[in-house]
């Protein structure tokens, strides 16, 4: 494995004592706080520990893989290119982890891209068993993991979506990659797909995992919510939505408390009240760092929960309206029990005009890649069947898994 990594501490760095410096009641100057061990700050973390956490979860990963910052180039405030409207003109970096082998060096390029609150690290279970069938990118989105944190200064949906969107064209462009397979999870789904819509010519194949984003609050099931929000307590929630206030930023309000109360979060929903298979000791400690590392860096990618979805995770710009646009063939895969209802890719499938599939996942909730990993794997290779046979019609559809 290669890394390339020091000269990004510095730039992550300065970005992350931008969030320890104003919550020490001390004299001390940013640059004494990070000399502080973690145990004495107020914010627990730093780049060595983003870092750090990242490079432990993923030694778990026997597959040889390369992490590098990926320059998406800078622009100036006043820019045209939203991302970078801000008070720097620093590049930005989209960082990059791939999975190539002699063996997968010719084989189709899978790109993944993560979900709200995640980054690739969450895909640790997958990595080994699709690289033997693809060559695999993962990438932290403009914002979370360890990329650039710019400061958010979206102000819409429109230039919210740009920012997520653009910025993964301008890493595609310094990646030299024409045509992928491109994977996206949960909040990255909706990224993927808004992606696929402005830039079909450059995705062979759409995989949707637990996709958000379809309905929106004109959608019958959200008629609880509307009534949520007349009380006093789905007020409340509400106007906290709409102050974009962050579960990231109750993680960093706990200060040194927080690693625990991730830690706490882990163990319930990927242990003890897990749906399919439960995560070793190792993986819990490993992936509860990883986490609490990634939520405590500067908020960032996370500012965009208000302006992509209304209380109750439902769209403002819901793909269920450009179903009909779609024009790549696309795989919805979802969990059993995934709280995001597959309705809306039902819903969807109706209206499009190209292949499209549902697959279920037993034993899997909404992060069915790491609840029931094995049969995750069967729906990704079942849905690219295509690439790998040339009678993809006489492929048998996985016994464990259910289509819809």
């Amino acid at each position: 494995m290669s890394t390339r990594m020091p000269s990004r501490w510095s730039r992550m760095a300065e970005e992350i004592a931008k969030v320890e410096a104003p919550q020490v009641a001390t004299g001390s100057t940013s640059s004494s706080i990070l000399r502080w061990p973690p145990a004495l700050r107020w914010l627990p973390t730093s780049i060595k520990e983003v870092l750090g956490s990242e490079r432990s979860l993923l030694s778990l990963i026997k597959t040889p893989h390369v992490q590098e910052e990926v320059n998406i180039g800078s622009g100036p405030p006043g820019s045209k290119v939203r991302w970078f409207r801000s008070s720097s003109n620093e590049p930005r970096f989209i960082h990059t982890v791939t999975y190539e082998t002699a063996e997968n060096s010719k084989a189709p390029t899978l790109v993944m891209v993560h979900g709200y609150g995640a980054s690739q690290g969450f895909f640790f279970r997958n990595f080994d068993a699709l690289a033997s069938r693809f060559r695999v990118i993962a990438i932290d989105q403009l914002g979370w993991g360890a990329s650039s944190r710019p400061d958010f200064t979206c102000k819409s949906t429109e230039e919210t979506e740009a920012w997520f969107i653009d910025s993964f064209e301008e890493w595609r462009k310094a990646k030299n990659l024409d045509e992928f397979i491109l994977l996206g999870h949960s909040f990255g789904g909706y990224v993927a797909a808004k992606y696929a819509l402005k830039y079909p010519e450059h995705v062979r194949h759409l995989i949707l995992v637990g996709s958000a984003g379809f309905s929106d609050e004109s959608n019958k099931k959200a008629e609880w919510i509307t009534q949520f929000k007349a009380t006093w307590k789905g007020a409340i929630l509400n106007h906290l939505w709409e102050s974009n206030f962050t579960p990231q930023k109750f993680v960093r309000g706990l200060g040194p408390f927080g690693p625990r109360i991730v830690k706490g979060y882990t163990s319930v929903r990927f242990v003890t009240r897990t749906t399919g298979d439960t995560l070793n000791e190792i993986e819990a400690k490993l992936l509860s760092d990883y986490v609490y590392h990634t939520l405590a860096a500067k908020a960032s990618g996370e500012l965009c929960l208000k302006y992509i979805f209304a209380f109750g995770a439902f769209a403002r710009s819901p793909l269920l309206k450009s179903a009909s646009e779609w024009k790549v063939p696309t795989t919805f895969i979802y969990g059993y029990h995934d709280w995001m209802d597959y309705e809306g890719a039902v819903e969807a499938r109706k209206l499009m005009s190209v292949p499209a599939e549902i697959i279920r996942v037993p034993q899997a909730g909404h992060f069915a890649f790491l609840d029931n990993a094995s049969g995750f794997h069967s729906a990704v290779f079942y849905a690219c069947r295509k690439f790998f046979s040339e009678n993809e019609e006489n492929e048998i559809f996985p016994e464990e898994l259910t289509r819809v």
